[in-house]
């Protein structure tokens, strides 16, 4: 008896009690798993795949334009030497370059050096700022020198400080 002389309810009739939800299926679980594993696995492969791709793209282009902004600024500085338009060839020159020597200074310089008459400008040394450059001189000789670069505060571009042997 328990309190107050109340007897539990009396068990329910039939064979037995039935469990409120059926167990929980066993077939074909690892399978879904490993399924749905794969193909999270598969997703992400091809998501940081394609971000690796982008960013390798991204450099080469990158690195293409740089060099081709190299090329055009080194070709219209030595443009301008090869026409002995030393004034503009002055105002390609980079703002470190200019403060080191003037105008002036730059001419009689220049005006004496042997003219080169042909060029082929490398790819850029961004570590250096620097390419390399093959030249040809009037005489048919030969150099390997390196134009050095600044890049202008003004327009964010490249700009030639010196051309070095």
């Amino acid at each position: 008896m328990t309190l107050l002389g109340q007897q539990p309810p009396p068990p329910p009739q039939g064979p037995g009690v039935y469990p409120p939800f059926p167990a929980p299926p066993v077939e074909g679980r690892g399978r879904r798993l490993g399924l749905g594993l794969g193909v999270g696995a598969g997703v992400l492969v091809l998501v940081c795949g394609g971000g690796v791709a982008a960013a390798v793209g991204l450099g080469r282009v990158m690195t293409s334009a740089l060099n081709e902004q190299a090329e055009v600024v080194v070709g219209d500085y030595l443009d301008a030497l090869r026409d002995r338009e030393w004034s503009q060839a002055y105002d390609q020159l980079c703002d470190e370059a200019r403060q080191k020597e003037t105008e002036a200074q730059f001419t009689s310089r220049v005006s004496t050096a042997e003219l080169i008459t042909s060029w082929e400008v490398g790819n850029v040394d961004l570590t250096q700022l620097a390419a390399p450059v093959a030249v040809t001189y009037a005489d048919g000789d030969t150099a390997d020198l390196r134009a050095f670069l600044g890049q202008s505060r003004d327009t964010g571009g490249f700009e030639v400080c010196s051309i070095e042997e």
